[in-house]
């Protein structure tokens, strides 16, 4: 049940990376200056990953957890 517990903590890891990296190209959209509608189309790709990103480290925790469980 390690395998389980330390790949779940590497899927969280990969998830909250993401999260990371979606928080610092908004950021990096806001303070480009971009106009209204070009903003909104490359936030709303930004939405699409972060959610990607999410659900990658809901799935690790929930490894995690298993492991301990089963362990």
């Amino acid at each position: 049940m390690d395998g389980l517990i330390w790949s779940g903590a590497a899927v969280t890891l990969a998830g909250l990376a993401g999260l990371v990296w979606c928080i610092l190209k908004v950021a990096a959209a806001r303070r480009a200056g971009l106009p209204d509608a070009e903003l909104r189309a490359r936030l709303q790709r930004v939405v699409a990953l972060n959610l990607g990103a999410l659900f990658l480290s809901a799935i690790g925790l929930m490894m995690v957890v298993a492991g301990i469980l089963l362990g």
